[in-house]
């Protein structure tokens, strides 16, 4: 059993593997935060833990009751109003006018199981065998809301999936504020580490001190954003990747939202996360329900690779497509960096024919198909074929790419419209913005009203029509800009904020109704790269485009930073052409493959462009990622820290099978300093007491010896006589287990 309510002293302890989280019912009715950290021993009350110390100067509960000051206590879910100055959970206006809300604790219920959220993204155990479910009521008894606070433990994979569920019972009111999960921690001494960047350099980490004070990151594009990802975590100064303690935390959302960490003056730290708070509101009619999207939390005592494969573990058990958890993708080559929107159907068979040739086993037709879409300036919307490009329709060239045994993909922007196009002309309607208010564009496009249920139908139509005629496999969904004058026609003056959220709801509704029809698609989510690289998305598909910037060197960084809060098969990496379209750079072959095997592996190139020896080396490129692509996909995933080496220089990484008798580590090198000092490879994740060849050599290694006396290599440049530049290189070790 992993969830524990002691009725007596309503003290609540949740247990994974190896944490324990426990909060308690107050004498006023509200939830306090007693613990979350390794597992301790359950038992009826932690009095020690929850003492209380009345502090001069600061508001009391009750004249009666001094020791229970608001401002003082931990809460497990605060609300605005009654004299805890941080920033809460909850805000409501009643239909008096004011935003009181007293919200006490009614009963609470202990179901198997977890069941998915309508509408909404969601960790499942659609079994009943794998988690338990917590449900915990309040009532504000004023305005009869009814508030559930709702807590799954994964104990496997050491996670907890958070939520909140409103139900009005009383008068119409509205919801100004409902964040999906907030920990109250007893101090501050954690560093934050959060995952920012821009356009083509997406999840850089970034590692900060907490002050007091407020930090936090968050988005206001409508979508999760290059910007910042939705994903931190706080860990102890001294924690790396292989020892030390941290929390992690996630949002199943790809909307607007806010994780925030504010350090209050009595050295509290108060984590909040959930949808963003700004441009918000929602009406809450009578009888109506409003669910927070979930939250995932989770804690390691073992360093940062425990933290992130725990997590790796978990959506792949309980979040992404149960299809698609162990379907190894498909390599693929895609035409957009060869061909941009130039291109018939004569001119993409040779990249085709090549791509077979080569055994790659996809081809995925980008941007340029539909409608008279010569540039990017036309056709977004009109969802139908090209016939100057395509004369027996994209089915019949989707038919020639089967006939080679190869699976086909397509590519779609199903929330963008251009002025240029059919549906605009006949629902100028259906494009956000306000009448008589200018109208921004990016990329000469503007987006499509998915809080109008009209749109979803709409496009849902149009799309079912082509994945049905050309029996598609594959679907790569762009979303290429921020919604900027965010209002809706659809929606009365008084619910204008609640626009955002019914947005991203369309989306979801849409992504459901297609990953219904068509269970066998596989969905890539793109956003201009990485703007939407959330597991709100990944919900239904299961890999994103991790960002358009292809440049391996740049790919370390964002991979990396993608590695921590995500799972290596949540990610397509490819290789293209140099130089990079994005900055000029020049770098091998061989080094761009080997960045890009740690993912859902292709190609972005004209592979006929290619000289006889470079096709020969893609060839054997292809060949080697199928033998250990399940490795490489689905194997524990560990960043190396390597003594003494600059990180800017040179990263590390790994993957390790589940019995730890295989393993793939990588030593990426950018530059190549002169006279170097001898180089050792620390590896991480063999077992101890087996023993190893690497690289089918002859000298036979324990794993202890690989991990803690590490293994040599030679200099990236040796001193003889060389044509190719010493800069961009990659050292590869395969390292198997002998009997």
């Amino acid at each position: 059993m992993s969830i524990h309510y002691n009725e007596q002293t309503k003290v609540f302890h949740l247990q994974t593997d190896h944490t324990s989280y426990i909060f308690q019912i107050l004498p006023t009715g509200v939830a306090g935060q007693v613990y979350y950290g390794p597992q301790i021993p359950v038992k009826a009350e932690y009095q020690n833990l929850m003492t209380r110390e009345e502090h001069d100067c600061t508001n009391t509960y009750t004249d009666e009751q001094t020791d229970l000051q608001y401002e003082l206590l931990k809460q497990e879910y605060a609300s605005y109003g009654s004299g805890d100055y941080r920033y809460p959970a909850v805000s409501v206006t009643n239909p008096t006018g004011d935003r009181i809300s007293e919200f006490k604790f009614t009963n609470a219920e202990i179901v198997d199981g977890k069941d998915r959220l309508a509408e909404l993204p969601s960790t499942f155990d659609d079994d009943h065998h794998d988690a338990q479910t917590l449900h915990v009521h309040f009532v504000d008894a004023v305005n009869q809301l009814e508030m559930v606070l709702n807590y799954t433990v994964f104990a496997t994979e050491d996670v907890i999936a958070r939520s909140t569920t409103f139900i009005n019972h009383g008068e119409p009111l509205k919801l100004n504020r409902a964040l999906s999960l907030q920990l109250d921690l007893p101090d501050f001494n954690y560093d934050l580490i959060q995952f920012d960047g821009s356009w083509a350099r997406e999840r850089h980490l970034h590692r900060t001190p907490l002050r007091y004070g407020m930090q936090s990151n968050s988005s206001l594009r409508f979508t999760s954003g290059h910007h910042s990802n939705p994903f931190f975590m706080l860990a102890r100064p001294e924690t790396n990747e292989l020892t030390g303690s941290a929390y992690g935390f996630n949002l199943i959302y790809s909307g607007n939202f806010i994780d925030s960490v504010e350090v209050d003056q009595f050295d509290v730290a108060r984590v909040l996360t959930g949808i963003n708070p700004a441009e918000f509101s929602w009406e809450l009619t009578s009888d109506a329900t409003f669910q927070t999207p979930e939250a995932i939390m989770t804690y390691t005592d073992a360093g940062l690779n425990t933290l992130s494969q725990n997590l790796a573990d978990f959506y792949n058990h309980h979040l992404l497509p149960s299809r698609f958890v162990k379907q190894e993708r498909p390599t693929l080559v895609n035409n957009w960096e060869a061909t941009f929107m130039d291109f018939t159907e004569d001119k993409l068979m040779p990249i085709v024919n090549k791509a077979h040739d080569l055994g790659i086993e996809m081809f995925v037709l980008d941007d340029g198909w539909f409608g008279h879409r010569d540039n990017d300036q036309s056709s977004l919307g009109d969802w139908f074929v090209d016939h100057k490009k395509f004369v027996n329709g994209v089915g019949g060239f989707a038919h020639r790419v089967h006939q080679l045994g190869m699976k086909f993909g397509l590519w779609f922007e199903p929330e963008m419209v251009s002025e240029d196009s059919e549906l605009f002309k006949a629902h100028p309607e259906w494009r956000i913005g306000a009448p008589h208010r200018h109208h921004t564009p990016a990329r000469h496009q503007f987006v499509l009203d998915y809080s109008n249920p009209a749109v979803v139908d709409f496009i849902y139509d149009e799309m079912a029509k082509v994945i049905t005629d050309t029996k598609l496999d594959y679907v790569k969904w762009d979303m290429n800009r921020s919604i900027t004058e965010a209002f809706s026609t659809n929606l009365p003056a008084d619910r204008q904020t609640e626009f955002g959220h019914r947005y991203i709801l369309g989306v979801y509704r849409l992504y459901d109704r297609l990953t219904t029809a068509f269970p066998n698609v596989l969905f890539e989510s793109c956003a201009s790269g990485g703007g939407r690289f959330d597991l709100g998305m990944m919900y239904y598909a299961p890999q994103a485009w991790a960002s358009d910037n292809t440049d391996a060197v740049e790919r370390l960084s964002v991979q990396t930073g993608s590695s921590y809060g995500y799972s290596q098969n949540m990610w397509g990496a490819h290789v293209s052409a140099v130089p990079n379209d994005q900055n000029g750079r020049l770098t091998s072959l061989d080094f761009r493959a080997k960045v890009a095997y740690f993912g859902a592996f292709g190609y972005e190139l004209d592979l006929n462009e290619l000289s006889n020896a470079e096709q020969a080396q893609v060839k054997d490129q292809v060949a080697f990622y199928k033998q250990y692509r399940s490795l490489f996909q689905f194997g524990k995933f560990y960043r190396l820290p390597q003594r003494l080496q600059n990180p800017a220089n040179v990263t590390a990484w790994a993957v390790v099978n589940d019995d730890q008798t295989q393993a793939i580590a990588t030593y990426f090198q950018v530059l190549n300093p002169a006279n170097p000092a001898y180089v050792r490879f620390y590896l991480a994740g063999l077992d101890p007491q087996k023993h190893y060849r690497v690289n089918d050599g002859d000298e036979i290694f324990s794993g202890q010896e690989l991990m803690t006396a590490g293994y040599f290599l030679p200099r990236i440049m040796p001193r003889v006589a060389h044509k190719d530049p010493a800069d961009f290189k990659a050292t590869m070790l395969i390292i198997k287990a002998v009997d």
